[in-house]
């Protein structure tokens, strides 16, 4: 329990201020481009450090690395609450996504040390309805903080799930790698530049240049991997399972399209529309709600019965709502709740299923950077759009029609076989 609250810990944390976004900036002041950096600093420093935070679990033990993680987590939540500037703000968040990243890697090799057989693959059917709620409720629940209380009540929210999460430690099982790794310093810092680099351009300004120059850096990472012979922060033996490739390119896809769709429909909401902040955050309550029936039932009779299948159905769900969704906003979220509930549980289940306990740390790591890499990625070009054109929603929902139909094609590869 108190692994799925960590998980679901982060993933609100990373998406709880994107309803406060304006609020914040509103009080705080600086230039309206800070208000994707409220979320972004987060997401990124955990994208580029999360790799590296799964192989310090496999090295010390994964429930001590855990433990650590998560008081850093509650003592930075403070500082953001206490920031004064949009610059010490931003610097906060930055730092507690890297002590997340010493987190939520742990979950999956915790979960496999607790569990064994047909249990396993049950504990691990409920990460993706874990992140899936988590993921779509943080707005949701951001608006209602900050309007019945004030945005720095948002961050303190992590203090009490924080403190649960320390309780119930104490009965999680240690465990490591069989041989303990060597911690790739070279690798790290190629990840996290290159992963920096890419968003940045995106984000902040537009000089693809750089982003040409994080696809460089990261191509530099990728040969370092291949070339070192021990001690690797990517498990290369993961890239034979013939799902895993796909994975990693559908859920950064995936993401994306959760993350930067809900970013719009609250900038339209606040921005556009001039609504309170607890209105455009209820704007989300049919996605929120929906998502978590959603996933109820596809994790107790669904996946069981259609499997991976499973995965278009959500798609082509969540495909048709971003359509509708410029004319008829509230039924196409409820629409769009039911595609993620449904896409996702099937997916965490698909991708995980045949991990090794050799590749725990580094298959953590790397779904869930890839993961956070894309809701970056879908905060800063969605967020950034939307700024450009603030009267329409139709190019931003256009985007996340394309996003989703290019999901379809990556999660279509992870169940073709091999060929002969």
């Amino acid at each position: 329990m108190g692994v799925l609250i960590a998980e679901g810990m982060n993933l609100l944390d990373a998406t709880i201020v994107q309803v406060a976004g304006p609020v914040i900036h509103a009080e705080l002041g600086g230039r309206v481009g800070d208000i994707p950096w409220f979320s972004a600093a987060y997401t990124l420093a955990f994208a580029a450090l999360l790799i590296t935070g799964g192989r310090l679990g496999d090295m010390f033990g994964r429930r001590r690395v855990f433990v650590v993680g998560v008081a850093g987590f509650l003592v930075m939540s403070a500082a953001c609450a206490a920031a004064v500037t949009p610059g010490l703000l931003i610097g906060a968040r930055a730092v507690q996504g890297a002590t997340a990243a010493l987190v939520i890697p742990q979950t999956i090799g915790l979960i496999r040390a607790g569990f064994s057989g047909a249990a396993l693959s049950k504990a691990l059917g409920t990460i993706g309805p874990v992140m899936g709620l988590a993921g779509i409720s943080g707005p949701l629940l951001g608006g209602f903080i900050t309007d019945v209380s004030s945005w720095r009540a948002v961050f303190l929210v992590n203090v009490p799930l924080g403190l649960i999460v320390l309780g119930l430690a104490k009965l999680l099982p240690e465990s490591k790698a069989p041989h303990r790794p060597r911690l790739d310093w070279v690798g790290t810092l190629l990840l996290a530049a290159g992963t920096a680099l890419v968003v940045y351009p995106v984000l902040q300004s537009r000089d693809w240049w750089v982003l040409g120059a994080g696809v460089i850096v990261l191509g530099v990472c990728v040969l370092h991997q291949r070339r070192r012979k021990d001690g690797r922060l990517i498990e290369l033996s993961l890239f034979e399972h013939r799902v895993f490739a796909p994975a990693l390119l559908t859920s950064t896809l995936f993401f994306g399209v959760m993350s930067g769709v809900t970013l719009v429909v609250v900038l339209h909401e606040q921005l556009t529309l001039h609504h309170t902040v607890m209105r455009s955050s209820l704007t989300l309550l049919p996605w929120s709600a929906v998502t978590g029936i959603a996933s109820l039932v596809a994790g107790q009779w669904l996946v069981t019965r259609f499997g991976s299948r499973l995965m278009y159905v959500g798609l082509g769900v969540l495909l048709v709502a971003v359509l509708v969704a410029p004319y008829a906003l509230l039924p196409a979220l409820a629409a769009a709740g039911a595609g993620v509930g449904l896409f996702t549980t099937a997916f965490f289940t698909e991708a995980l299923q045949r991990v090794q306990p050799h590749e725990t740390g580094s298959t953590a790591g790397l779904l869930n950077a890839v993961q956070q890499f894309g809701g970056t990625l879908g905060v800063a070009g969605f967020g950034t759009l939307f700024l450009r054109h603030p009267a329409t929603l139709e190019r931003p929902f256009w985007l996340a029609a394309a996003a989703v139909v290019a999901t379809l094609a990556t999660a279509h590869l992870m169940r073709m076989p091999r060929p002969r």
